[in-house]
């Protein structure tokens, strides 16, 4: 089941079929004449993207890519977004299991946000999406 956060007050629970992530892996294999390979294959996708979808998820997870942060510095590592948004999306990271907050073990009681191992698995997908993006820009640019 995956947890999709609505409002603040509210959650949407969407019921998935089938539980093991392996069940499903040869989806991307491109068979024409299995029309609901195409069907499990974009309920995967949806799925991923309803979880990081958005305008500040994915820097926010970005941002901790590159290590532990306190919530000013992940602010200040995204331009434009406020703090009370800021709050939400991470809120919304944690309940997602990608994003958690650790407690320093020192006695200032300082709180940093970090991607939990299960957030670390969209490592290879951000850097996917890096390249794509870096391909596309020079892509665009040769057009005009």
């Amino acid at each position: 089941m995956i947890v999709t956060p609505i409002n603040r007050l509210h959650y949407k629970h969407i019921t998935m079929n089938k539980i093991s992530p392996l069940a499903d892996i040869e989806i991307l294999e491109h068979d024409e004449k299995n029309p609901e390979n195409c069907l499990k294959a974009m309920k995967a996708v949806q799925d991923s993207l309803y979880v990081i979808n958005g305008k500040w998820k994915l820097p926010i997870i970005v941002s901790l890519t590159f290590g532990d942060k306190r919530f000013n510095e992940i602010s200040r590592d995204i331009p434009k977004i406020t703090d009370r948004m800021l709050a939400k999306e991470l809120k919304e990271l944690e309940l997602n299991k990608l994003v958690t907050k650790i407690k320093r073990d020192d006695d200032t009681n300082i709180l940093v946000y970090a991607l939990t191992p299960y957030g670390k698995t969209l490592d290879n997908a951000i850097q996917e999406l890096y390249k794509w993006g870096l391909n596309h820009r020079e892509k665009i640019k040769e057009d005009y």
